[in-house]
């Protein structure tokens, strides 16, 4: 007879795996997971900076097959996550895969003008996301996906430990690049307040904090740095999601060109 070996999960930054600086590990339905720590979360955000710049210039049509990839490998590994949300996780990131090369349509313009030039209008990724996620798989998906389909990269704190590095190992075998996903799983309530204070951290995602004076406190620190903060209330995540989120970290970056010679 031999003993299991057993697992532990560990982080996911800069396309690794690594154990908590800290040492640290909680114990998440009798598996253990690393407990992040201050400097796990100042190494994820410089793994997410790093990454910006080839993501967010890889063709549209690029990012969009990276997520269809994604969901392949989803498809794949379905066994492992729970059986109740795994179907609508994969559709999820196949629908918003059709999204990438279709954003900057939509949300694009060529603005009227009342002079002999061209004015358009074009969305661009704002750099680098912190994420406070929602328990569950599902509700980890919905938040991921949105924030990284425009070129973005992410830094997402999670208490879901099994499933959010499960779903990593998933990300790291679908040509993905290192640094652009980066999840630290432990408690918001410690990790966040360093992401919503960092300076080269350009959004925060507050779906996931339900307690109310924390997502104040966290909004206020961001504030000093002018972060764009979304603080949406948990919605239902199989509805239809609408551009709500991929829009919520965009800019709009405006061209003016002459007519004629």
């Amino acid at each position: 007879m031999r003993l299991n070996v057993r697992k532990t999960y560990k982080l996911y930054i800069g396309g690794a795996f690594p154990r908590s600086e800290s040492g640290r590990t909680y114990e998440v339905d009798g598996q253990n997971a690393a407990l992040a720590s201050r400097k796990d979360a100042r190494d994820a955000v410089l793994a997410a900076r790093a990454a910006f710049g080839k993501w967010s210039t890889a063709t549209a049509y690029n990012r969009g097959q990276i997520l269809y990839r994604a969901a392949e490998m989803l498809e794949a590994r379905r066994s492992e996550f729970p059986a109740g949300e795994v179907d609508d996780a994969i559709d999820r990131l196949i629908w918003y895969a059709g999204w990438a090369d279709k954003l900057a349509q939509v949300t694009g313009s060529a603005n009227p003008v009342a002079a002999p030039y061209f004015n358009i209008s074009s969305p661009e990724p704002s750099g680098v996301i912190a994420i406070a996620a929602p328990a569950g798989f599902l509700g980890l998906v919905n938040v991921i996906a949105p924030a990284i389909v425009s070129g973005n990269t992410c830094v997402v704190v999670t208490e879901s430990a099994i499933e959010a590095i499960t779903f990593a190992e998933v990300l790291a075998t679908s040509d993905l690049p290192g640094g652009v996903v980066n999840i630290l799983t432990g408690f918001a309530k410690e990790v966040a307040p360093w992401l919503a204070s960092h300076d080269d951290v350009n959004g925060l995602d507050l779906t996931g904090v339900t307690d109310a004076e924390l997502a104040t406190e966290l909004e206020r620190q961001a504030a000093d740095t002018l972060k764009r903060v979304i603080r949406p209330s948990t919605p239902k995540w199989t509805d239809d999601p609408g551009l709500g989120r991929m829009t919520a970290f965009l800019e709009t970056k405006t061209v003016w060109h002459p007519k004629g010679v």
